[in-house]
């Protein structure tokens, strides 16, 4: 950090930042100075944030409930909101707990709840390879298991009907409206982790639809999804026998739907 440690060089790069339209040029900064371990590499980071690439690709890491979550380019990067779905989760939770956690991505819902309870036996599956490959680093330390393919269709057979606490961030965003997300989402995460259909529910009803197969006895789904959204999700819930339950949090636009198999 003594490399970095002028006044002047911090000014220099907030003020770059800043006029790349970075709305936190001052964090961004202590963050990439932090992280660089040159001036040379310093140099390459701030040119590729400067050029339009989201921080955490460019950090090499995102922060998710206390958790540094390895991520890169081409692999969706976890939202603070979701914190949010971590923390229901793991109120239901309980030590040894199976969880399962679709729609992986990098892992990162699924190292947070080995985080907070303990022993859990965690699966993870995501179709995109690179995110697969991420979540492998995330949630080894946890001995956690990560499958690659189509929701449901990578899992071994004896998990059926064994998990405790399934939890999924499918892709909610509308086709019609990822136009309109930030270029940082747009651009560089692959479109698969944001496209939900028509109504932006297509991948979340198939995750429900299937749901009550593989929870055991009292087994918790819990979903993401937006505020407007909710009603939708919610019905799709209780046409499979999962009453729900809508919990939100406004501080972080956080809308999250729990349901339990009877």
């Amino acid at each position: 950090m003594s490399v970095f440690s002028s006044a002047r060089l911090r000014s220099v790069l907030v003020a770059r930042l800043r006029a790349a339209g970075c709305v936190f040029a001052e964090d961004e900064a202590r963050l990439l100075l932090s992280t660089a371990g040159s001036p040379v590499e310093l140099a390459a980071m701030v040119d590729r944030r400067v050029g339009g690439q989201p921080l955490e690709h460019v950090l090499g890491w995102a922060e998710f409930c206390g958790l540094r979550i390895l991520v890169g380019p081409g692999v969706f990067v976890p939202r603070r909101r979701t914190e949010f779905l971590a923390e229901q989760a793991a109120a239901l939770g309980h030590p040894g707990a199976v969880v399962l956690d679709l729609c992986c991505g990098a892992g990162a819902l699924g190292a947070a709840l080995a985080a907070q309870l303990d022993g859990i036996e965690l699966h993870s599956a995501d179709i995109e390879p690179v995110a697969v490959r991420y979540a492998r680093r995330n949630v080894g330390p946890f001995d956690g298991r990560v499958y690659e393919g189509d929701l449901y269709g990578p899992l071994p057979a004896d998990l059926r009907g064994r998990v405790d606490l399934l939890v999924a961030n499918a892709p909610y965003v509308p086709t019609d409206e990822i136009r309109l997300l930030p270029p940082e989402a747009r651009d560089h995460e692959p479109p698969v982790t944001l496209d939900g259909g028509a109504d932006g529910l297509a991948i979340q009803r198939r995750v429900i639809s299937a749901a009550t197969e593989w929870l055991s006895p009292g087994g918790h789904l819990l979903i993401e999804t937006s505020e407007r959204q909710s009603p939708g999700t919610a019905e799709a819930f209780a046409e499979r026998g999962l009453a729900p339950r809508v919990v939100s949090c406004e501080g972080r636009d956080a809308t999250v739907v729990i349901g339990t198999r009877n």
